[in-house]
C-alpha cells in the first residue's frame, strides 16, 4: 500500500478563492480603479473606524488592485503556505492567515487614523507576511531547519521582502509589518515542533 503525501488543501483552496474573487471583479469592473474596490470591501480607514464597516478588515484580504498585485501575493502564498500548512495542520494554519491578514490591517488603520493618511488599501501580502513570519518561527524551532528552509535563508527573505515594500511606493507597510508580527506571535501560541 502507497501512503499518499499530505497535500496543502486549504493554500490550494485559498489560492483558488482570491483568483475567483479577482476574476469576477474584473468582469464587474477595473480592479485598479480606487473607487470600485473601496465599494467591493477594499479597506479605507474613515469608513472602517467612523463607518464601524469592520467586515473590510477581512474582505480586503481577498481583493487585489490589478493582475501583478495577484500573481505576487499568489507565489509568495503558494510557496510560503505549502511548507507552513504541512508543518502545522491545516487549522493552524488557517487561523495564522487570517489573524494575520486582520492584525495587518488593523494595524494599518491605526496607522493611518493617528496620521490621518488616508489611503485605500487591499490584498493578502499582511496574511502573506504573517505566513512568512509564521515560517521564520517553526524553521527557526526546529533547530535551524526546515527541509530545504534554512533559518538564514527565512530571515534574508523577511529582510528582503520588508525592504521591497519600504522603497516602494503604493505599498501598505503598515499591514506587512503588523502581519508579520501577528505570524510569529501566533506560531510561538500554536506550534509545537514535531517529536523525530
Amino acid at each position: 500500500m502507497v501512503r499518499r503525501k499530505p497535500e496543502a488543501v486549504c493554500t490550494a483552496v485559498l489560492i483558488f478563492i482570491n483568483v475567483a474573487v479577482f476574476l469576477i471583479l474584473s468582469v464587474l469592473g477595473d480592479t485598479e480603479d480606487t473607487l470600485f474596490m473601496m465599494e467591493h470591501g477594499a479597506v479605507y480607514e474613515p469608513l472602517v473606524v467612523q463607518g464601524h464597516q469592520f467586515y473590510r478588515l477581512v474582505t480586503s484580504i481577498f481583493l487585489h488592485f490589478g493582475i501583478d498585485h495577484l500573481l505576487n501575493n499568489m507565489v509568495l502564498l503558494g510557496a510560503l503556505g505549502w511548507n507552513l500548512e504541512l508543518e502545522t495542520g491545516k487549522a493552524r494554519f488557517l487561523i495564522i492567515y487570517l489573524a494575520s491578514g486582520i492584525g495587518g490591517n488593523i494595524l494599518s488603520v491605526y496607522h493611518g487614523m493617528q496620521t490621518q493618511e488616508y489611503s485605500l488599501s487591499a490584498g493578502a501580502s499582511g496574511a502573506v507576511f504573517g505566513l512568512m513570519g509564521a515560517l521564520l518561527y517553526v524553521v527557526i524551532a526546529n533547530k535551524g531547519r526546515l527541509g530545504r528552509l534554512s533559518s538564514r535563508g527565512m530571515a534574508f527573505m523577511v529582510v528582503l521582502s520588508l525592504y521591497f515594500g519600504l522603497t516602494s511606493s503604493g505599498v501598505d507597510n503598515w499591514a506587512h509589518i503588523g502581519g508579520l508580527v501577528c505570524g510569529i506571535i501566533l506560531s510561538v501560541l500554536l506550534y509545537r515542533p514535531k517529536a523525530v
